[in-house]
């Protein structure tokens, strides 16, 4: 921390608590409106702090506060400016090399972390206790909570936030943003189980307990029909809770003609009487959907 006599702010994310001191949001501020002062060391520290941060899970990119899901703007700066200050190095893993400005994580043994070789993960990315990385990949600013698996060739964008006993199955792909800053990560938000090769970006939010099928497309854009009563529901950029999701298709009219495009349809709710774990796979089994 840097020395002084400035007050502290107490932060507290779930286990955590630390003592951050405010002179890195206005470092960063600072520094993002005047680039040159990132020339400062004390700049460069103050940085470099944020991502520490980042990394130990203190300081997360988004945060739920009463009820509703806020971006922290000025952390995303942060990692902006992060790449701007860091140089270029190999790295070399084994007998793999790289070559780039952010190192990647490490201690996962101290972390209890299960890392399966070809799963990467940066540092300024967080990884809560037993999170499991098949192999797969993590980028900076993203939080992946405690009891979590990123499964083979699945992909956890820059700030993506990934709640608690999470399951990205194979090839999912949860986009990053760090621009604009004022846009939202993706968000999945606890025991959610996400299907092969679904794709959520645009700052979608799937919440608590929610089952996406196979194949599911999530952009802001796309139609989200909840199919499940007698007249369709449609909404946009959340899926409600215990929602049971598979993709569809709905017609569009272009010049050239009317064609499908992509949509979600929200067919039931997962049942309360199933057990959370064991409810994942069988939740998509009772509607009849392939897992």
């Amino acid at each position: 921390m840097f020395e002084g006599n400035e007050s502290y702010k107490m932060c507290t994310f779930d286990s955590y608590s630390f003592k951050m001191n405010p002179k890195l949001k206005t470092l960063t501020e600072q520094a993002w409106e005047n680039r040159e002062m990132l020339s400062d060391k004390e700049v460069q520290q103050a940085i470099r702090e944020v991502i520490d941060h980042l990394d130990k899970g203190l300081l997360r990119v988004a945060e739920k506060a009463d009820g509703a899901w806020v971006v922290n703007e000025w952390i995303k700066k942060a990692v902006l400016l992060y790449f701007s200050i860091q140089h270029m190095v190999t790295l070399e893993v084994g007998p793999f090399e790289y070559l780039d400005k952010i190192p990647l994580k490490k201690n996962f043994d101290k972390l209890g972390v299960r890392v399966v070789p070809q799963a990467l993960a940066r540092y300024g990315s967080y990884l809560g206790k037993g999170v499991i990385l098949m192999p797969s990949y993590v980028n900076i600013g993203a939080y992946v909570d405690s009891g979590s698996m990123v499964d083979t060739w699945a992909t956890v964008g820059s700030c993506a936030q990934i709640g608690k006993n999470v399951h990205l199955a194979g090839g999912v792909g949860i986009g990053g943003v760090l621009e604009p800053l004022q846009a939202a990560p993706v968000i999945i938000e606890d025991d959610c189980f996400i299907g092969s090769r679904c794709i959520i970006v645009e700052g979608v939010i799937v919440e608590h307990e929610a089952v996406l099928g196979a194949n599911v497309v999530l952009t802001a854009s796309t139609h989200i029909l909840d199919v499940s009563g007698s007249v369709p529901i449609e909404s946009r950029g959340v899926i409600p809770p215990r929602s049971v999701v598979i993709p569809g298709s709905i017609p569009k009219k272009f010049p050239a003609g009317i064609y499908s495009v992509p949509c979600a349809l929200i067919i039931g709710k997962r049942k309360e009487s199933t057990d959370r774990k064991t409810s994942l796979n069988q939740a998509l089994r009772e509607f009849d959907v392939p897992v």
